[in-house]
């Protein structure tokens, strides 16, 4: 079985050395006592809990699987008292607001946690996953009677929310959703329709199931426009204020998807015939509301992609370690020693396979994505702090504008990194890899997902270059760009990061340069501005990655001068910092010259020629 332990000392360097966590989230209003050790403790009880429970019941979940009899879902072995266990322990209401009876602690500390369930098991953390999204989207825009009767349940965890957007002719074109709502005498309304890959759809983890879905209204205009969000729990609410589960909605889950990945966690399609449901917001005003959780659910998914990416990660370097194969390279001149280190032969003069440099490069590949995602998306975690803080201040408008430009980023650059990180774990392991009993080919499965659910990374680079770049004219791009170049200057003055920096703004003008391009391509170009998407993604994310491995070999850099005798971790940062801009940020290159040459080369294929 793989092992694990969650990477409590990358945390502490990330929020203590790189982003100043204490001299900043705990002079935000309301989270004066959210100090960094009490963040440390709190996550040192995510991860005992992690290894001790979710750990153990992963592969065998995952080889088990969920079942599907008579219209009810029974999840794998363990999974229920791992979830009792989860709510005892009160890790759904972390984030969450005190009145609704959540801990009020900040939204990055719930996110770091979620990072160690999705590595302890991905399949489980799914399952409280999107009610964190639901609690969201009826805070924000539900009404007092629905926050009253949702709310708490959804922060205490005896219930679970849902996301229902797809349906069998729709995917990702909202625009063509058929489900109707009908409204009812009593103010509520009826529900009818089909939904497709609902995560968490159907479980036995709860006694009821908070389903939050689009709808349109007779009256709806076509198109996006016309969609209304509305609350369809799987049991009614009944006994209220207590708000117990009742009597049997009209939802009904029609089968459970067999997928490539994620067995443990039950993806359903669910039937509502003449449902009983309540509008969330304003009729018609459904989209907005329900990108409140989409939005949330995008960052949870790369916090999901470093999750995966950093068990793979664990998982073969231990093997590395172990593993003993060949006789690796010797530098020129020491026959006695291996490249890096005196040889560690065993008496039939093999190396361990950690030793031989294409395995070093596959090891620092792993390691320079997973510590530049988990440091991807603690940036933008602190961001979400500050968000909640301010709301309604330039400061949380600032914040929600570059969270806005930055999410498409997160979502599916991360997503690709999780997906490079779990390929070469397994191909670092050989056969072995692809055994299920060693795990390795399991996180590869399961990060294949990533990349495909909350909107495909094709359609989240559409969103990029047609809409989050040009924000307030541009001014949201240029403002984080500007703190790229201002990162690069500070290490310039460094001794040995000069090299770095000089790399780091080359691939930013490169970056300035193509946004320029498709900012002059919006307007009457479409075909180029589309063809140049999902490169000009990629690009932003190795600039954005670039960025924060600078900051992570500036504070190392520092670090290492306050702390001797932690120089081993620093030096392990500088070097790691190295390998990115000597061997991952060339790439940035690649993916601006195919930004700049737009569509043309996609388009040369008459559709009879493929």
């Amino acid at each position: 079985m793989p092992g694990y332990d969650a990477p409590i000392r990358e945390i502490r360097f990330l929020l203590e050395d790189v982003f100043g966590y204490d001299e900043n989230t705990p002079n935000l209003p309301g989270f004066e006592e959210a100090t960094l050790d009490v963040v440390m403790a709190v996550l040192d009880g995510a991860a005992e809990f992690v290894k001790d429970v979710l750990l153990p019941i992963n592969l065998p979940g995952d080889r088990e699987g969920c079942h599907f009899d008579h219209g009810m879902v029974t999840t794998p072995t363990g999974y229920r008292e791992a979830y009792d266990l989860y709510r005892q322990n009160g890790w759904p209401a972390l984030a969450a607001a005190p009145e609704w009876g959540g801990q009020g602690l900040p939204p990055s500390v719930a996110l770091i946690v979620r990072e160690f369930v999705a590595s302890g098991s991905m399949s489980f953390g799914m399952y409280p996953g999107l009610s964190q999204g639901a609690y969201r989207a009826i805070l924000a825009h539900g009404s007092d009677e629905l926050k009253l009767i949702y709310l708490p349940k959804l922060v205490d965890g005896s219930w679970t929310g849902t996301m229902c957007l797809t349906e069998p002719d729709s995917g990702s074109d909202l625009s063509r959703l058929r489900t109707r709502a009908e409204p009812d005498a009593d103010g509520s309304y009826r529900i009818t329709g089909t939904k497709i890959f609902i995560s968490s759809g159907d479980h036995d983890l709860t006694d009821n199931i908070v389903h939050l879905v689009l709808a349109r209204l007779p009256d709806a205009p076509a198109g996006t426009r016309g969609l209304s969000l509305f609350v369809v729990p799987k049991r009614l609410a009944e006994d209220l204020p207590d708000a117990r589960a009742g009597t049997p909605n009209r939802a009904n889950t029609g089968s459970i998807e067999h997928k490539m990945g994620i067995r443990a966690q039950a993806t359903a399609v669910l039937n509502f015939d003449g449902a009983r449901g309540w509008l969330i917001g304003k009729p018609h005003g459904g989209l907005r509301a329900m990108f409140t959780m989409m939005n949330s659910s995008r960052v949870g998914v790369a916090v999901q992609s470093a999750g995966v990416a950093e068990i793979s990660y664990q998982n073969a370097l231990a093997y590395a370690r172990e593993r003993r194969q060949g006789v690796a390279p010797k530098a020129p001149g020491s026959p006695q020693s291996t490249s890096q280190g005196t040889s560690q032969a065993g008496s039939d003069g093999r190396d361990p396979i950690i030793h031989h440099p294409d395995v070093r490069r596959s090891l620092l590949t792993m390691k320079a994505l997973v510590e530049g995602m988990r440091a991807f998306y603690i940036d933008a975690a602190l961001l979400l702090d500050v968000r909640a803080a301010h709301a309604g201040n330039p400061e949380g408008e600032a914040a929600e504008n570059r969270l806005a430009l930055l999410t498409p980023v997160l979502k599916s650059f991360l997503s690709d990194c999780a997906l490079k990180v779990t390929d070469l774990g397994v191909q670092l392991h050989g056969g072995h890899g692809y055994l299920h009993e060693n795990g390795m080919e399991q996180f590869y499965r399961d990060a294949r997902i990533v990349p495909l659910y909350e909107g495909t990374n094709g359609i989240q680079a559409l969103d990029l270059v047609l809409r989050k770049i040009g924000l307030d004219d541009g001014r949201v791009f240029e403002s984080w760009l500007a703190d790229v170049d201002q990162t690069a200057a500070r290490a310039t003055s460094i001794t040995g990061l000069a090299s770095m920096a000089t790399q780091e703004r080359i691939a930013a003008a490169r970056l300035r340069e193509a946004t320029a391009k498709l900012r002059a391509w919006h307007a009457g170009n479409e075909l180029d501005v589309a063809g140049a998407a999902t490169d000009y993604l990629q690009l932003f994310g190795l600039v954005a990655l670039g960025a924060l491995w600078l900051r992570m070999a500036c504070a190392a850099h520092e670090g290492r001068e306050r702390h001797p005798q932690l120089t081993p971790f620093y030096n392990g940062k500088l070097g790691t910092a190295e390998f990115f801009f000597r061997r991952l940020l060339p790439a940035a290159e690649v993916h601006f010259e195919a930004v700049m040459s737009g569509a043309a080369a996609l388009m040369t294929l008459h559709v009879d020629e493929f």
